[in-house]
């Protein structure tokens, strides 16, 4: 992905999943649809693949939805990019990078580093602690969160309470920063800078 101008770019993702977060798409739709281009995904498939995630996964306040879109993102970046599909592997029948020990440890590489850029703003992956739905009871337990299937309507109260517009921003943050680090030349630990 070649980019000559980061901050511009970052700017129009941001904006650009916040207003698929507006149309009503879900936290981690919203991230990952956001960069279907940078992998020929088309859109609406990245819709359909990033869906269940939402709500801090199937609306059970786990893991924030706007992380697990960019780690879905990860799963795209990180492949052996001299085997990817054509015309004769696209059934998948022969197309699979994994399981390469390799390849994995990569990926999860890339994933908990997009989890700490993302924990550095929010401080936290639990949608649960960022919706302040993480309450104890009187004896220091953990409160039980009602688990419903059923979105909230998207109004004006709902994006007034909740974060979640916020953290599709910080996850399309994040994920730029990931790929601006990956493009830039990296100097080896403690090499000094000359200015």
């Amino acid at each position: 992905m070649k980019i000559d101008n980061w901050e511009e770019e970052t700017e129009a993702r941001v904006a650009q999943a916040v207003s698929y977060f507006k149309q009503g798409y879900n936290c981690s739709q919203s991230v990952a649809m956001t960069f279907a281009d940078v992998y020929g995904v088309p859109v609406a498939l990245m819709a359909r693949l990033s869906a269940t995630f939402g709500g801090g996964i199937g609306r059970m306040r786990e893991t924030c939805g706007a992380a697990c879109g960019m780690f879905l993102l990860a799963g795209l970046e990180v492949t052996n990019h001299e085997d990817k599909p054509n015309e004769e592997t696209i059934d998948n029948s022969t197309f699979n990078p994994y399981p390469d020990a390799e390849l994995k440890k990569a990926n999860y590489e890339v994933a908990q580093r997009l989890a700490g850029y993302f924990k550095e703003v929010t401080g936290s992956l639990l949608c649960k602690e960022l919706l302040g739905l993480a309450k104890k009871d009187a004896d220091g337990k953990p409160a039980d969160i009602k688990i419903v299937a059923t979105p909230e309507a998207r109004t004006a109260e709902y994006y007034k309470k909740r974060p979640c517009a916020f953290m599709v921003e910080t996850g399309v943050r994040s994920y730029m920063r990931y790929l601006k680090e990956k493009e830039a030349p990296q100097l080896p630990k403690g090499a000094a800078v000359q200015i």
